[in-house]
């Protein structure tokens, strides 16, 4: 049987995303592949991974909101905003209550703007940032939009040395974690740097239905890996439905247009929207854009 849908892989630390895929790749034989979102090597974590068909899913997960658990610790930066980094700066004395810390988490909550750390993925003039970080070169950024969903606070150890504040954060696409634990530490006036993480969602799929290395292997060899991941369109059942009837999708397959009566698209509030359209026996058949000028379906991804 061919392996198709989403492989929900808990990514553990040391690989990168791409190593990931690669060992997946040895493990199941299968070249199509892609990851849905970059984790760094030493950050732990949910990875959901698009297999076969599924691979035209990747952009659409990518957009989903993470969830992620971090620590971040008061006290000292270094140049890479992790621990791994060489530590730029420390204070012998860090002084903070609870009421002020919650209040300074509070107010990151929404849209922010972050500048991208050096040691990042980001490209200027056609090279990454940690490329030009590794030479020792340090390039001006243009700063990002990104938007905190939530900001949860787990738990507060305030009276050490070096405080460390461990908390919960739903945040957009493109958010850098390492970034809002540094500023957090500026709005408390204190240099600060992320110790920890762990991404624990990527949209609704979550740590606790991912699969480790050794799960795979395993499941594979027994034939149940297919019954463990995630059917494409669940995975993105984020963007709304719609039924067609036995004509349509006969059309919708050959990849035509179809012209539908506007209230059929009860959630066709923008002039253009995504659509996951199924047949009279609640078969995905792709994904369709709603025109609604025109008051028709076009083709974005079918699955023949």
């Amino acid at each position: 049987m061919t392996l198709e849908g989403i492989l929900p892989v808990w990514k553990p630390a040391g690989f990168t995303s791409h190593d990931v895929v690669a060992k997946v790749r040895r493990i199941l034989s299968i070249k199509r592949i892609g990851h849905t979102g970059t984790l760094d090597p030493q950050v732990t974590g949910v990875l959901p991974l698009c297999i076969g068909r599924a691979t035209r899913m990747v952009e659409y997960i990518q957009e989903l909101p993470k969830e992620y658990e971090a620590v971040l610790r008061i006290g000292l930066s270094t140049d890479t905003e992790d621990m791994t980094g060489t530590v730029l700066e420390e204070v012998p004395l860090v002084s903070l209550d609870e009421a002020q810390v919650r209040k300074v988490l509070e107010s990151f909550v929404g849209d922010i703007e972050q500048i991208p750390p050096m040691f990042s993925a980001v490209k200027v003039d056609g090279k990454r940032l940690y490329e030009l970080a590794r030479e020792g070169k340090e390039v001006e950024r243009k700063a990002r939009k990104a938007t905190i969903h939530e900001l949860e606070i787990l738990e507060l150890n305030l009276d050490q040395k070096h405080p460390e504040i461990r908390f919960r954060a739903v945040c957009s696409k493109g958010t850098y974690i390492r970034t809002l634990c540094v500023d957090i530490g500026k709005v408390l006036g204190y240099p600060a740097v992320m110790e920890s993480l762990i991404r624990t969602s990527t949209g609704n799929i979550r740590k606790e239905q991912c699969l480790t290395f050794e799960q795979i292997v395993q499941m594979k060899e027994e034939g149940s890996l297919q019954q463990h991941m995630i059917p494409m369109d669940i995975a993105i059942s984020h963007i709304p439905s719609i039924a067609l009837t036995d004509q349509e999708t006969v059309h919708s397959l050959q990849g035509k247009k179809i012209a539908l009566a506007a209230n059929r698209v009860a959630h066709a509030d923008a002039s253009q929207t995504i659509f996951r359209a199924y047949s009279p026996d609640e078969r995905f058949l792709g994904l369709f854009e709603w025109k609604s000028t025109s008051h028709v379906l076009v083709p974005a991804k079918v699955f023949l």
